[in-house]
């Protein structure tokens, strides 16, 4: 037998000195530490004559490190090495002679390694975590179905995202609220202070907050019925034909109010140049339209200067929804359409709501239209009226409010420009000698 030194064993991989062991008739070799394992071979290569079988020629060759098919040795038997502790080791005593017993695999045989993804985690492992994870939820549903079904009553607040909450103690949160899917509320077309009605389950892993399963009841009535109402697009509408009286005492108010008249249903712009006062316009609009009964107002920003919030939330008016103009003309559309969404379904319900929009002038033409052309007086039932700014008038428009910015900025009041300004069938809201009037008056500003 070829003799192997010191130095060539203790560079050789653990397992390797197991194969030397093995083959030299070792007991316990695979219970010793590498240290105590060169020792035993070498005490073991000082004695040929005890029976050992001889080692082959190429055997004084020191034995070569096997390394993964990446480079490198594994990272388990480098960290064998480096601790000197083998894994069957620390599995104890038994287990060790049970795996000495059993016969070796060729060395020259790869083991096939299990597939792993990017993240270092084999799939099989992926596989087996989902499989535990789907069973625990199936057992969970299973006890859940076991359960007779809680039904639980609130209101509904509806979130900027298109979901809400159905509050049961309103109008503060609670941690016994219920979260509604948006997919819940644009079917059943749910607003803000309905009363909702409907079964619950528990929170399952990752939520906070129990789950609406289902809408029995709206308002007293069984959601199928209100379900099953027409759209809100194919009601049947008409011209406005009932003004909204502003009241107040501010000269350019007052010419919106008698020579621009807006009606519930109204589809109005207020449209001038840059520094026209037209968001000046639609506040002290807002201040007024906030005191009339009977609407339901909502303010959304979308496009305006940050400075502008704060002189909002000072006339009184605290936005529903706010974009910057920094924000994208995507951004701005879809926090515009929310509000109209929720508009549209109180005016279905019979409601009259009003939508301020400051501004549709960086939104994107073809949705700016869209958004406007919401705007009707329903037939026989609610309203929905919007009143925006924008740079020019978009078309199709009952009220254009068109502003100088020669008249604003000299301080001259009304600024209303009457020539650009317009109703259309203005007699439906202030009678004919209320038309008569307006006819009047912009002849007398053409003259």
């Amino acid at each position: 037998m070829a003799v192997l030194s010191r130095d060539a064993l203790e560079q050789s991989p653990l397992a390797d000195l197991h194969v030397l062991g093995r083959e030299l008739g070792i007991d316990g070799f695979r219970r010793l530490r590498k240290a105590e394992l060169v020792d035993a071979i070498l005490a073991h290569q000082s004695g040929e004559d005890d029976g050992v079988p001889a080692e082959p020629d190429d055997a004084e060759e020191t034995p070569k490190p096997r390394r993964g098919r990446r480079g490198g040795r594994s990272r388990s038997r480098r960290a064998s090495e480096e601790d000197g502790v083998t894994d069957e080791e620390a599995e104890g005593d038994d287990d060790a002679d049970a795996a000495a017993d059993e016969p070796e695999a060729d060395e020259s045989e790869e083991r096939p390694r299990p597939r792993r993804s990017r993240g270092g985690r084999s799939r099989g492992g992926r596989d087996r975590d989902r499989d535990r994870d789907r069973g625990r939820d199936r057992d969970r549903d299973d006890e859940d179905a076991d359960e007779p079904e809680k039904v639980v009553e609130g209101t509904v607040e509806l979130l900027g995202n298109g979901s809400g909450f159905l509050r049961v103690s309103p109008p503060e949160p609670s941690d016994d609220d219920v979260y509604i899917s948006a997919a819940q509320i644009r079917r059943c077309e749910l607003v803000s202070g309905d009363t909702v009605s409907g079964p619950v389950r528990p929170p399952r892993r990752s939520e906070r907050y129990p789950s609406l399963v289902r809408i029995d009841t709206i308002n007293g009535r069984s959601a199928d019925e209100v379900a099953e109402g027409t759209p809100f697009d194919d009601l049947p509408c008409a011209f406005p034909a009932e003004r909204l009286a502003l009241g107040a005492d501010d000269a350019t108010l007052k010419a919106i109010e008698w020579l621009t008249p807006l009606g519930r249903g109204s589809r109005a712009t207020i449209v001038g140049g840059p520094r026209a006062g037209k968001s000046e316009a639609l506040r002290r609009l807002a201040g007024a339209l906030k005191e009339v009964e009977g609407i339901e107002l909502t303010a959304v920003l979308a496009g305006v200067r940050p400075e502008e919030i704060g002189e909002w939330q000072k006339a009184g008016i605290e936005p529903s929804s706010v974009q910057t103009f920094a924000a994208s003309a995507d951004a701005q559309g879809q926090a515009v359409e929310r509000v109209v969404e929720t508009a549209k379904r109180i005016a279905a319900r019979g409601g009259h709501a009003v939508v301020l929009v400051d501004t549709l002038g960086y939104l994107h033409p073809p949705v700016a239209r869209k958004l406007l052309a919401a705007a009707r007086n329903i037939v026989d039932g609610g309203s929905l009226t919007i009143i925006a700014t924008a740079d020019a008038p978009l078309g199709g428009e009952t009220t254009v409010i068109a502003l100088d910015p020669a008249l604003t900025s000299t301080g001259r009041f009304p600024a209303v420009d009457l020539v650009l300004s317009g109703t259309l069938k203005p007699e439906l809201l202030v009678g004919d000698a209320g038309a008569d009037a307006i006819a009047q008056a912009r002849a007398a500003a053409l003259g």
